[in-house]
Order: C-alpha cells, then structure tokens, then sequence
C-alpha cells in the first residue's frame, strides 16, 4: 500500500508524464507547420529528435483525433480539424490588434493591417481601413504568398534562413509584377536588409501602384506582423519613415499582450 509520500510521487510522475505527452504533441504539430503541413513519418521524426516508433504512436492519436491525416502516399498532413481552432484563435487575434490598428490608421490616414503566417501562405487577421476614399482593402482571411509582400518578409526574415528559403521554395516565386522578386538570392539578400532595418517593404511587388511597409511582431511561436498599405502616390519615403516607430510600437505591444517569447540577445 502506498503510503502519501509515495502517493504524492506517482501523482507527480503521471502529471509530468501528461504534460510531456501534451507537448511532444504540439511539437509534432508545429514540425509539421514547418514543413509545409506535409511531411513524411522519417522525416518527421528526425525534425523531432524523436524515435521513428515513439513518433508514429503519437502521430496515429494524432490522426484519430482529426489534427492529422493520414496522405494516400503514407506521409502525414495537417488536419481539418485544426481549421475550427486556427479560425477562432485568428479571430480573437484580430480583436485583440484592431486598437493598436486603428491608432496607426488614426494617426498617418492609411489602412492597417495584420497578417499571420500560416504554413507556408500569408494570412490577413484584421485590418483598419484608411480615411482616404481610395484606400487599401484586403480581406479579412485572405491569402498571399510571402515573397511578395511586406509582411511576408517581415516575418521570414525572424526565421532560420534555410527554413525561409524552404517556405519560398516550396510555394514557388511567380511573378505579379515586373517588380516582384523572383531570383532566391535576391530574395534571401532582400531579408538580409528587413533584418538589418528592422522593416520590410513592398515597392509594387504584388500590385502595381501599391506600396507596403511592415514590421514583424516579435517572438515566438506565433508568426505575425503589422503593417501599412497606401497607393503608390501617397506612400512616400517620409511616410515610411514615419510610419516605421508606430508599427514597431504596435508590435511590440502585441507581443506583451500575447506574451509571447522574445529572442534571446545576440
């Protein structure tokens, strides 16, 4: 019979054990994000660091549960599941951004967004529409591909450089306009310059006559940047220039908000 100071150990034990079977989950979860939401059991054991067997067993709970499919060609993909759960944590993202938002917009008369990464495509949370009457209208859940946008580079440019180049492989780099970057050397020293400014721009990459500038949220895991789009016209230098501290501000505001993890210095 066990007494309750051996009582308190197994309790212990099996809390630990559950919270580590919580988060090799999610770990298996996020190895798939990173690799697209398509990854192969080998694969995916080594992104891990986990046996190939341990990996499996989660997996396959994984799959019953609906957070994974399981591909005709035996690899695994991201689950429709997780759809309700991204959906409603987007949502309350939005929410939580639109006053910082709308104090950009307030204050330079321009449309203010934020957008997430979501697997390998860009993903517009929330945006605060100008006072111009023409203005910048994205909608609220569409995609873009992160080569060509402001806020695609912002965001790549906070990840390992392989892992970045790996996400604009895999979506490929088409060209909307003759402006938009579609060499990866070119593309890999234009994230060189977002990290050493601090800022990324879209100089009409993805829309003639449209000019963008954006600066991540710092931390991790989350993956999300603010921003502010304008016609060519009234994007000016000074406006950039302008607008650069109040989004960093935003940013940072979120990041404290959201608690996220801050890189370590250096």
């Amino acid at each position: 019979m066990l007494n309750d100071g051996a009582r308190d150990d197994t309790q212990s034990i099996r809390s630990t054990s559950g919270i580590h079977s919580v988060q090799r989950a999610f770990e298996l979860l996020e190895a798939m994000a990173d690799a697209g939401g398509r990854v192969g059991l080998s694969e995916l054991a080594v992104r891990v660091n986990l046996p190939k067997p341990s990996v499996h067993r989660m997996i396959r709970t994984l799959v019953a549960l609906g957070y994974v499919r399981q591909e005709p060609s035996r690899g695994y993909a991201l689950g429709p599941r997780l759809a309700r759960l991204v959906g409603a944590s987007n949502r309350l993202l939005g929410h939580w951004a639109a006053p910082h938002l709308q104090q950009i917009a307030d204050e330079l008369g321009e449309s203010a967004n934020l957008s997430m990464l979501e697997g390998d495509r860009i993903v517009d949370v929330s945006q605060v529409p100008g006072r111009h009457a023409m203005r910048m209208v994205s909608e609220v859940g569409g995609l873009a591909l992160p080569h060509c946008t402001a806020s695609g580079k912002a965001m790549l440019a906070q990840l390992p450089r392989e892992q970045a180049l790996a996400i604009v492989r895999r979506t490929g780099m088409p060209a909307y306009t003759p402006a938009t970057i579609t060499d990866l050397a070119a593309y890999s020293a234009e994230l060189d310059q977002v990290v050493r400014q601090g800022y990324a721009t879209d100089d009409e990459e993805q829309e003639l006559g449209v000019r963008c500038v954006a600066v991540a949220v710092p931390g991790s895991p989350v993956r999300a940047a603010v921003s502010l789009s304008a016609p060519l016209t009234r994007m000016s230098d000074e406006l950039v220039r302008h607008a650069v501290p109040l989004l960093s501000h935003a940013a940072d505001k979120l990041a404290t908000e959201l608690h996220l993890d801050r890189p370590s210095a250096g």
